[in-house]
């Protein structure tokens, strides 16, 4: 057998035709469909050939009918099963383990990245990877070279500052586990059926005019259901299609290769090297390595009758993988090669997978897009998909994974995820920095105000297709040029290109290098005067004869005020936990229609929400709506209407030269609103504060955005008025401890822990969504709580440091930045009571609490109320 060296020299010296399939990133050879890999004892072995038909009858109904019998399908039956559904099928096309799961390279099973309380996180830097352990009970270790050394002595550690360990990291048998998993879920009275391909879902209209799930067909007949959950991994776009719903995945070829026999490598740790984007995983007395490349090459046309096949491994693709393990493992470099294996594997736009009911069609649940972790993650998904499909929602946050959180603009457009899905393969090993974003799928959403802005110096963020301001460089404009695939496929790289250079001066986890940049806009913010293209911001009206109804349901504030006013809300799942944070503006009847003043009958509300989980915002509410069935509708405007915001000392002798109303305490009070004039052109004018400051916010239709933004930095000259980002923002916004949701504000987290109970109409009696939940957690008292925390050691922090408190470890942080004004450190995190009781104010405030950053623990004050401004004077204008 050929050693790896003979390999790689063999490959060297062969032509690159991947280079002249995949110019439009085409497929190459059909599958190897009979290769011996590790793990072939899997479920196809002993069972009838397909074609034979169904394994047993179709049933005539189900609750829930599964679709793929990977590993997502079957720990979701399972769990399903464990949860009291005894009524529930699952169908697969041909046998179980068929498609991708079958090739798995052993099931790496990863602590720190899949505790079961913390799903979403994907975190690769392993200097964060010891105290998120810490948080949770997971044993782990930083390691100097000695140590990995004498713990692996067959690794070159010569170039390495140090490692994680992680001693309860593993591998598992994914045929073995599916089996067990299947035998568990039919002894609970679930049916699994093979042999049995799904050719169509059937649909049905309700009276509300709401797509329902109705039924499974396939050639054998029909089952009767309400609902179907769609595991079917690099087939899933194929099965959404038959139910109209967009499922934006692809499929790439992923590989791994295993070798003969090693000495001396048995019993040792699996380890991943992040620069070389390689894994090695032990397999036996060999070891199997892979890696995530930056040419993979795309599955083209993915066949419906691919089982249990493989395709031939592409070694001037893999090369870089052989390279990077030799180095990494030196004796790899004459050992020989055993097998090669070359798979499917379905990717996503945002390396996260997709689950939860799809948008489009209520009954249709997704549970695939794994990025070749299926295995690692597929208990505690399978786990929180089952409690989704039974409760209406999972136990934990899954934002991170819902699939509510793509946009449609961006699920209907096939460049947009196949050049953002191509990216996160490329970069599924590369450190994770704070500030990144990414290149491809660029330019998708950009609001009226971006070329103005570019043309400014602005750097632009990306956020679920919308492209946001971050912050503004004095170098001048830096655009955002179309995808190069980072050189693969024939591309040409960019050379010179500004926004990625500015990019990379930020791979650091220190402060950057324009920190200072920063520090200008959050000063002036404070000092002077700011303004904000908030354009990117969800803009929806709820309107409609039972509109009243509905925002007494949907918003934990009483939001039902005179018309002009304007209330900060959350809004509630039936567990208490925190959906969104919003504000609400009531509205008056006007018969003139226009974009800021819909027409409607009975009540209307215009809501206004964060742009990066506007869409996730849109289905929480429909859902609501369609549920309680409610007489009213849901109009989103956000592409209709800019949101420019002014904040800051001066920011009402800024407008007052603009808007043609008069802006004292008394006329124009916070939290209220007013249709007004501004440079000619009618705009709703918001007084309201996300920094902190005495500010308004001017939501102006499409068309008016560029004169009106022109007339305000004209008045804002004189005043020392500047553009300011998001950057400013979060700085700004974490000294007033605003909450960000999805940051320190989730799905699993009550308003009563964040310190949002003021938001609460508890003392009324309005029924609202979670209001039980609320009133329990209230009268029980708060087992965790959001504290604020301070540090006066000028170091960077971004979230996920551990928290000590009296020298244990009570939680972690969830979100941390710079303040300027206050010139340290803010983190923000969840803490509990280790002794399990509750966590009082008093509690909170008489412990000693110290932060660790990768390692080095600071010591951390900690504070009940805002650091900066507690007593809001600011807010209300006195400076």
């Amino acid at each position: 057998m050929a050693s790896l060296r003979q390999a790689l020299r063999a490959a060297a010296f062969r032509p690159l035709p991947w280079r002249l399939q995949l110019r439009p990133l085409s497929t190459p050879k059909s599958p190897t469909t009979e290769k011996r890999v590790p793990y072939q004892q899997t479920l196809k072995e002993g069972k009838d050939s397909v074609g034979s038909g169904p394994t047993r009858p179709l049933p005539n109904s189900a609750d829930v009918v599964v679709i793929g019998g990977g590993s997502l399908g079957c720990q979701t039956l399972y769990h399903l099963a464990k949860l009291g559904l005894t009524n529930i099928v699952l169908l697969e096309r041909d046998k179980l383990t068929s498609g991708t799961t079958w090739h798995t390279s052993g099931g790496n099973v990863v602590s720190c990245e899949t505790s079961r309380a913390l799903p979403h996180i994907r975190q690769k830097q392993e200097e964060y990877g010891s105290p998120l352990g810490k948080a949770y009970a997971i044993e782990s270790h930083v390691l100097t070279p000695a140590e990995t050394k004498a713990l692996y002595p067959l690794m070159n550690v010569e170039d390495l500052y140090g490692t994680l360990y992680v001693p309860h990291d593993g591998t598992m048998d994914p045929a073995g586990t599916c089996t067990a998993l299947t035998r568990a879920a039919t002894a609970r009275g679930a049916q699994v059926i093979e042999n049995c391909p799904v050719t169509g879902i059937q649909v049905r209209t309700d009276d509300f005019g709401v797509r329902r799930v109705a039924a499974v067909d396939t050639d054998y007949g029909s089952i009767q259901t309400p609902c179907v959950v769609n595991c079917a991994g690099v087939w899933a776009s194929s099965l959404g299609k038959m139910a109209g719903v967009k499922v934006p995945l692809v499929a790439l070829y992923h590989a791994y290769v295993v070798t003969e026999r090693i000495e001396g490598i048995q019993n040792m740790p699996n380890v991943r090297d992040h620069d070389a984007s390689v894994y090695l995983r032990l397999q036996g007395d060999a070891l199997s390595f892979g890696g995530y490349e930056s040419n993979p090459i795309f599955w083209e046309e993915v066949s419906a009758k691919f089982a249990f096949g493989l395709f031939d491994l592409n070694w001037d693709v893999f090369t870089q993988h052989v390279e990077g393990a030799i180095k990494r493992v030196p004796v790899l470099e004459k050992t020989g090669i055993k097998s090669t294996v070359c798979g499917p594997e379905s990717f996503t736009a945002d390396h996260k997978p997709l689950m939860g009911e799809a948008p489009e069609l209520r009954g249709f649940f997704l549970g695939c897009g794994f990025n070749s972790a299926g295995m690692m993650l597929g208990g505690g998904c399978g786990q929180e998909l089952a409690h989704w499909i039974i409760h209406g929602r999972p136990e934990k946050d899954m934002y991170g994974y819902d699939i509510r959180r793509f946009h449609h603009s961006l699920t209907d457009n096939r460049l947009w995820i196949r050049e953002r899905s191509h990216e996160s393969y490329a970069k599924n090993y590369s450190v994770v920095f704070p500030h990144d974003e990414p290149l491809a799928g660029r330019n998708m959403r950009r609001d009226p105000l971006h070329e103005e802005l570019l043309q400014q110096g602005c750097v632009f963020q990306e956020r679920h297709g919308w492209e946001r301001p971050g912050w503004f460089s004095p170098q001048g404009p830096a655009p955002i040029l179309p995808y190069d695939y980072y050189g693969a496929y024939e591309h040409q790289p960019h050379e010179d290109y500004k926004y990625n250079r500015l990019l990379s001066n930020e791979y650091t986890f220190d402060f950057p290098p324009h920190h200072d940049i920063i520090q200008k806009e959050c000063l002036s913010c404070r000092d002077a005067v700011a303004v904000f293209d908030m354009s990117y911001f969800g803009k929806f009206y709820l309107v409609g004869p039972e509109a009243k109804k509905a925002a007494d349901w949907l918003f934990s504030a009483d939001v039902h005020k005179h018309p002009g006013s304007t209330v900060y809300t959350c809004m509630l799942n039936h567990r208490g936990g925190t959906e969104s944070d919003l504000t609400v503006s009531r509205l008056a009847v006007d018969p003139e229609a226009s974009p800021l003043t819909p027409s409607f009958e009975g009540d209307g509300y215009y809501l206004t929400v964060g742009g990066a989980v506007a869409q996730y915002n849109w289905s929480h509410i429909t859902t609501v709506l369609q549920d309680k069935k409610f007489n009213c509708q849901l109009v989103d405007c956000s592409e209709d209407i800019g949101m420019i915001s002014v904040q800051g000392p001066e920011s009402r002798a800024v407008l007052q030269e603009v808007l043609e109303t008069d802006l004292s305490n008394e006329a124009f009070p916070f939290s209220t609103n007013k249709l007004v004039k501004a440079a000619g052109h009618l705009v709703r004018a918001i007084r309201l504060t996300f920094v902190g400051e005495m500010g308004w916010e001017l939501h102006v239709p499409k068309a008016s955005c560029v004169p009106v933004y022109k007339a305000v930095m004209k008045a804002g000259a004189k005043h020392g008025i500047i553009n300011a980002g998001y950057r400013a923002i979060d700085s700004l916004s974490s000294e007033k401890g605003y909450r960000h949701w999805h940051a320190d504000l989730r799905s699993d987290d009550t308003p009563l822990e964040a310190g949002l109970a003021f938001t609460c109409k508890l003392k009324s009696a309005i029924p609202f969504l979670g209001r039980e939940a609320l009133e329990k957690q209230r009268a029980s008292g708060l087992l965790r709580r959001l504290v604020c925390f301070t540090v006066d050691k000028k170091v960077p922090m971004f979230g996920l440091e551990a928290i000590w408190r009296n020298e244990k470890v009570v939680g972690h942080i969830r979100k941390a930045d710079f303040g300027f004004t206050i010139n340290k450190t803010i983190a923000y995190g969840y803490i509990q009571n280790p002794e399990g009781g509750p966590v009082s104010l008093e509690f909170v405030k008489s412990g000693d609490y110290a932060l660790e950053r990768m390692g080095v623990i600071y010591a951390a004050q900690v504070h009940v109320k805002s650091p900066f401004d507690p007593d809001n004077k600011r807010v209300k204008g006195i400076y």
